[in-house]
């Protein structure tokens, strides 16, 4: 006979700025984040659980962000080159970079030289794109149905590539290594 669980405690637990500052550093010594993303989790902790502390709880949320930053585990520029540099090596685009960077809650001053290295290597990550998903030069055959060739190039439009870089890229005909090294010699692709 299966045994029955009792079921989880739904009570909300104490928490208090001290316990917060536990939170945030395993949280940050866990995984990359910025500025915004360790106040959202924060934020969410302390709405999980039953506030204790005389601090209010949002000014200790700023608090042990502000310390966090003090102690350089927060660094918004470095993370989003990080993040921007992870993103584009996938194969997705500028404007996927920009959207998520912006989820991240980056600033526009620190997300710049993100932006600017993902937009230098456009290129780069369209063709790393359509290599994972065989896609013109990488297909086992051509592309010569017009509603295949359309869903290719939405794919790389949700992938945050431009339309001009998408049709150029679907276009080439599989295993073209003229075209594509061609597609390298190119210059004003948005």
């Amino acid at each position: 006979m299966p045994k029955h669980r009792d079921p989880p405690d739904r009570t909300k637990r104490p928490l208090g700025a001290a316990r917060l500052d536990e939170l945030a550093l395993a949280y940050v010594a866990r995984f990359a984040t910025s500025r915004a993303k360790l106040t959202r989790y924060l934020s969410r902790k302390i709405r999980e659980s039953e506030w204790t502390d005389e601090v209010d709880a949002v000014a200790a949320c700023e608090a042990v962000a502000d310390r966090m930053e003090r102690l350089q585990f927060l660094d918004d520029r470095q993370y989003a080159v990080m993040r921007a540099g992870a993103m584009t090596r996938r194969g997705l685009g500028v404007r996927r970079v920009k959207a998520q960077l912006y989820v991240d809650g980056i600033a526009a001053a620190d997300s710049g030289e993100a932006i600017e290295t993902a937009e230098a290597s456009a290129q780069e990550s369209a063709v790393g794109f359509a290599r994972r998903r065989r896609f013109g030069p990488f297909a086992t055959r051509l592309a010569d149905d017009p509603k295949l060739r359309e869903r290719q190039i939405a794919a790389f439009l949700r992938a945050g590539h431009s339309m001009t870089l998408a049709r150029r890229i679907v276009a080439i005909a599989p295993g073209d290594e003229a075209a594509l090294a061609a597609l390298d010699d190119d210059a004003g692709l948005d």
